[in-house]
């Protein structure tokens, strides 16, 4: 979450510093809208996984709750088991995309075009092992606590 946060301070501060060039300056720095764009996707995924860890994501509530206990523990794995799916297929999937397109550059930036799959990767990586956690935690009958309180 932290990481996110800092994310977001500098994803804030490239798109002051372009607005800043485009209306002050009136130069446009171009990099900075590319920056922005990498960031968001830095933000949005590792946020996404934080959500996961803070089991913010989609559930079956009203089922949940209509089911005795042991049927509740085992809705709850099932639903765990879905998103550790998920995160890992993710995870999985943007690695294959990020080596396809690891030779191409962005040009504003002069970086690999794989950077804009790395934060799928790592949040699918993170989605995988927070869905472990909480099975493991379902398993012991004990709770996840959450990363921001």
């Amino acid at each position: 979450m932290w990481i996110s946060i800092f994310g977001l301070v500098c994803l804030i501060a490239a798109v002051s510093f372009q607005i800043f060039g485009r209306h002050v300056l009136n130069r446009t720095p171009t990099w900075a809208e590319s920056l922005s764009l990498l960031l968001v996707l830095y933000v949005t995924m590792l946020g996404a996984a934080v959500g996961v860890r803070d089991a913010g994501h989609i559930g079956f509530e009203v089922l949940i709750e209509a089911l005795p206990p042991n049927g509740q523990r085992a809705l709850l794995i099932f639903i765990h088991l879905l998103v550790m799916a998920f995160g890992a297929m993710m995870a999985w999937f943007c690695g294959v995309l990020a080596e396809s397109v690891s030779t191409y550059r962005i040009p504003t930036l002069g970086i690999s075009d794989a950077w804009k799959y790395v934060p799928a990767i790592i949040s699918g990586v993170l989605i995988t092992l927070f869905s472990i956690e909480h099975i493991i935690a379902i398993v012991r009958k004990q709770k996840v606590v959450p990363a921001w309180r």
